[in-house]
């Protein structure tokens, strides 16, 4: 099951190394013929957007980890340039997202989108490349309107197709309506009949019914991302998301398998930069306090497995997490701070705070994005809204199992035995009277490194319920941020655009919510 997508053919990677040594204006200079696809192979572009979209250590680093993590607080830290720990603003991290999706894999996919048309004569058989092309494009921009809000999207990408290099800022309710719509009639639209990317798909395969799978998940995550804004909507969408077909299995799980040489490396692996012995880029993440208790107070079996700790004696022990919010002078204060027995000794007092295993961070490690974990507990929720019939006790214990047995995709040695699985579940039974807590703090876990979805659900649900910090110049007076900020350079380069988003959104800072995530 965790074996498929294994081997990629060495002609598509070869192409995706060329490409990469190749800036996005060198594609385009190829691409003559912005209707047709005879110009470069389109398998080509999707591997090298799946492969874009999975993030460089730039924007993994400054986005994923910085900022998300932190706030979320799966991960803690002491130095300062780690902003979202403690809420400062970094204007070039809080902006990387953005930088590398539009100036990098979004023209390629609206590119993509258009030469693949089935509509235009000669493209008859490409009707998958153009659906797996669609399903794609949404779950891109899902990722920049859920983190800024209002963002360039009906007219963005469009600067080589239609010159248009001042794209209007879209409402982000009509951005998520259009995105729904687009994953509906693109699942409908996938043929299994016809030809399909084969191993220059580099999540699926070109498995065409996986793709299904994925494209009616991601309408699941969707829908519920509206429950707080518009409810009837969110049941629409979430009936026909179940109803259309979700992920059946940890099989079905989308994530890209990195390190299969050429290929490009894990972005979160090329932070953490692990050479055998010791993280050589970053060594400062440590496991947060929260995440580390939250875990502990449960017994889940998964807490040991993540931490990686070398203790006061250097021999390790029982995970030990850091608090948020503290620096290198104030942690000293902290009661968790150990007292070294031995002064006369090297050992430094940061090595007492878990640190994560390695083997979750590699360069060669999977970037996951989406799982059927996840649609568990999204099915769960639905059960418990009465938007779907079923047993959300089942799907809570079907979402846990997924995802403590998904560990294993990391490495065989880091699933959890089913054994411990069960005995987690006896101990934490279901209570559909306090499924909101229930579900949200399984799905907190469940997306432990991949933070883009952490950071968005806690938005949406308000669980795990977190503690703030309230660190010396923050940017959100002690809260914790409620989306990005905007790139500076959009107010000269698209001023008009920009100055009529936050006329509409709102400030540009940290507490302005965007549009699903509604204060109750």
């Amino acid at each position: 099951m965790m074996n498929r997508r294994k081997n990629i053919l060495a002609i598509v990677l070869t192409s995706i190394i060329v490409f990469s040594t190749c800036n996005t204006k060198e594609l385009q200079d190829l691409n003559i013929n912005p209707t047709a696809a005879d110009e470069i192979d389109p398998g080509f572009i999707l591997a090298y957007t799946q492969i874009q979209t999975s993030g460089e250590r730039y924007e993994n680093w400054r986005a994923v980890l910085i900022y998300q993590s932190t706030m979320i607080q799966h991960f803690a830290t002491l130095p300062t340039y780690w902003a979202g720990d403690k809420y400062l603003y970094i204007q070039s991290y809080s902006a990387s997202l953005w930088e590398r999706a539009y100036r990098n894999y979004i023209k390629d996919l609206v590119n993509l989108i258009a030469i693949t048309d089935p509509s235009i004569e000669g493209n008859e058989d490409l009707v998958n490349y153009y659906n797996i092309a669609r399903i794609w494009k949404v779950f891109a921009f899902h990722r920049l309107t859920d983190h800024y809000g209002d963002v360039p999207y009906s007219e963005a990408g469009k600067g080589f197709l239609e010159s248009n290099f001042n794209p209007k800022y879209d409402p982000q309710s009509e951005i998520y309506a259009d995105m729904l719509k687009e994953l509906e009639e693109a699942a409908a639209g996938l043929d299994a009949t016809k030809p399909n990317p084969g191993k220059q798909d580099l999540i699926y395969g070109g498995d065409i019914s996986k793709w299904k799978k994925f494209a009616y998940s991601m309408m699941l995550r969707l829908g519920m991302r509206l429950v707080k804004v518009a409810p009837n909507d969110a049941s629409t969408w979430v009936g026909k998301a179940l109803s259309g077909g979700v992920m059946e299995s940890n099989d079905d799980i989308c994530y890209i398998q990195h390190g299969l040489p050429p290929d490009r490396t894990n972005g979160i692996g090329e932070v953490f930069n692990w050479n055998g012995e010791r993280y050589a880029t970053d060594d400062s993440p440590r496991l947060s306090e929260t995440f580390v208790n939250m875990l502990s107070s449960k017994n889940d079996p998964r807490l040991e497995i993540y931490s990686w700790r070398q203790g006061v004696d250097g021999m390790g022990g029982p995970a030990k997490g850091m608090p948020n919010g503290y620096d290198a002078t104030t942690i000293k204060t902290h009661p968790s701070w150990p007292v070294d027995p031995d002064p006369s000794d090297e050992f430094d007092p940061i090595d007492d705070y878990s640190r994560i295993e390695p083997l979750f961070v590699l360069r060669s490690s999977p970037m996951i994005f989406m799982t059927y974990a996840e649609v568990c507990f999204l099915t769960a929720e639905a059960i418990e809204r009465n938007w779907y019939s079923g047993d959300a006790a089942v799907e809570y214990e079907k979402g846990v199992r997924a995802a403590m047995k998904q560990l294993g995709l990391y490495d065989a040695s880091l699933e959890v035995p089913d054994t411990d699985v069960d005995a987690y579940l006896t101990a934490n039974p279901y209570n559909s009277a306090e499924w909101e807590r229930i579900l949200g703090e399984e799905f907190w876990v469940a997306t432990f490194l991949n933070e883009y979805e952490a950071y968005a659900n806690w938005r949406r649900t308000g669980y795990p319920q977190l503690t703030p910090v309230n660190y010396p110049g923050n940017e959100s007076n002690g809260q914790i941020p409620r989306r990005l900020r905007y790139p500076a350079a959009e107010q000269s380069l698209n001023p008009d655009k920009y100055t009529e988003a936050i006329n509409r959104q709102g400030p540009d800072e940290f507490m302005t919510r965007i549009w699903w995530d509604v204060e109750l």
